[in-house]
């Protein structure tokens, strides 16, 4: 995952699979790294990445999506 990068950040699962979706439909491929204790879902984060090269842009429709609300 050396090209990926995260764009957006969160604790709750649904708000990265929003973000994700989003992402997916400007088009812009996105996956969802979820660092969340298994045992403890109190602890650890939930990123949602895309490569490198959509950085800027998947920000962008982010935070216009964000901005709208």
């Amino acid at each position: 995952m050396e090209n990926w990068v995260s764009v957006f950040t969160t604790t709750q699962e649904l708000d990265a699979g929003i973000v994700k979706d989003l992402l997916d439909e400007a088009g812009f491929p996105a996956v969802i790294l979820n660092q969340k204790d298994s045992s403890y879902k109190t602890f650890g984060d939930i990123n949602v990445m895309v490569s490198r090269d959509n950085q800027e842009e998947a920000k962008k429709v982010i935070k216009d999506y964000y901005d709208r609300e």
